[in-house]
């Protein structure tokens, strides 16, 4: 028999085994980011009292979800557990609006049953963290008055309010975090995470590919010598050839869908890395 309840911080450990069951690069802190933003939006599936599955929603205003963290023990896999869980979460989102993920291969033939339609690639790279020089720009690491500013800046790319995500991961790795200014008006920022098996630099938002460039590489001299991942959306060649020149090959993709009006569409030519598939 298998049920459905909302997560709690008790069922971090089973989420965990989950992840490292599929090799994931989440982390307890990613649980409990997940439990404070939006904690009627996590789900798990039991059976006898045992987790075996898990979903998440992140909510972004009132009219933007973001799926992610669809997850199945292997032992109960080919049984639609997965179909299952995105019915439970999607009938806990309590208004009409636009629904998003980031899906795998495998994952996409689902979604579209469902009604999601794809909208672009997005590729995971991954690298050793080195020393490169920069410098062409005025570069500082962010610092707590700065995140206002930084919210609202991310708005107006992003398409939605995510400024307490973007406090979180600043607080969760502040030597991850930093931003380009010119005057009063931000050039770009950074933030990044740790993880089991990588450090992931995320997001990375700026006005143009050289802003860009100058913060991925103040967040790889802060971790030197690291594994790294980036999630980055594929439509820019020039980046993601940059990316290649300085050691990073290509990892995994994922397809980027969205369910119903795009209420909140995002600027993508300005989005240089995500934060990550489980919340866009």
């Amino acid at each position: 028999m298998i049920s459905f309840r909302q997560m709690n911080e008790d069922d971090i450990a089973a989420g965990l085994s989950l992840c490292r069951a599929v090799g994931w690069n989440q982390l307890a802190r990613d649980w409990e980011i997940f439990l404070k933003l939006n904690r009627q939006g996590c789900l798990v599936a039991e059976n006898n009292n045992i987790v075996i599955g898990t979903v998440t929603a992140m909510r972004y205003q009132s009219s933007l979800s973001w799926i992610g963290m669809v997850l199945v023990n292997p032992l109960f896999r080919g049984q639609g557990l997965g179909t299952k869980l995105l019915g439970e979460i999607l009938k806990s989102i309590p208004y009409k609006g636009t629904i998003k993920l980031d899906a795998t291969s495998a994952g996409r033939e689902v979604y579209k049953k469902l009604n999601f339609v794809d909208q672009y690639r997005i590729c995971r790279m991954e690298g050793i963290a080195s020393v490169k020089t920069g410098g062409a720009f005025n570069i500082r690491p962010i610092q707590p008055k700065d995140l206002d500013a930084i919210a609202n800046f991310d708005h107006a790319i992003f398409g939605a309010d995510r400024s307490e995500l973007l406090q979180l991961l600043f607080e969760g790795a502040p030597h991850l975090a930093f931003m380009i200014k010119e005057g009063n008006n931000i050039l770009g920022y950074c933030f990044g995470r740790n993880g089991y098996q990588f450090m992931q630099v995320g997001p990375i938002v700026a006005i143009n590919n050289n802003v860009a460039k100058e913060l991925a590489i103040a967040a790889l001299k802060s971790c030197v010598g690291q594994q790294v991942i980036l999630d980055v959306i594929t439509l820019n060649d020039e980046w993601i050839n940059w990316l290649i020149s300085i050691g990073f090959t290509e990892q995994r993709s994922f397809m980027r869908m969205c369910r119903g009006t795009n209420i909140y569409p995002d600027m993508i030519d300005k989005q240089f890395a995500i934060v990550g598939p489980e919340s866009g």
